[in-house]
């Protein structure tokens, strides 16, 4: 019997950000934030940490929702930041929306996506390029 409140989406970003989150703590209470205004629920986390080796500096944010994971690597050292994001969810949620919630909190000047059904294959429900004039 299928469970109809499996969905198994994927949403894959890659973004470059203006102002890149760069402090663990704001990290953290951010993404609580964050999965709250999606309707996730937190199971495990949010853990962040920095990393500070020179070609690799920036942060990893991760936390295990209900529904599966959110992960979020960002590179400060280049200009503008590359931000990687990675959604993953048995739940419902809206690509667009996630989009619009990165670029406001993290000014973005792009952004690219991979929105993926993943119930029984690697289906494309919708990508995109999103650019933010400055």
């Amino acid at each position: 019997m299928k469970n109809n409140l499996l969905v198994h989406k994927h949403l894959i970003i890659r973004a470059e950000s203006q102002n890149p989150i760069k402090d663990t703590k704001e990290a953290t209470n951010w993404l609580l934030k964050f999965i709250k205004s999606i309707n996730m629920k937190v199971l495990i986390g949010p853990y962040a940490k920095y990393c500070d080796m020179k070609g690799n500096r920036g942060l990893t944010i991760i936390s295990v929702i209900e529904t599966s994971h959110i992960v979020m690597h960002v590179w400060d050292e280049p200009n503008p930041a590359l931000m990687q994001i990675d959604i993953y969810s048995c739940g419902e949620f809206d690509e667009h929306d996630i989009c619009k919630k990165l670029s406001k909190d993290f000014d973005l000047s792009k952004i690219e996506y991979k929105y993926l059904n993943r119930e029984t294959g690697l289906t494309n429900i919708s990508e995109g390029i999103l650019n933010y004039g400055k």
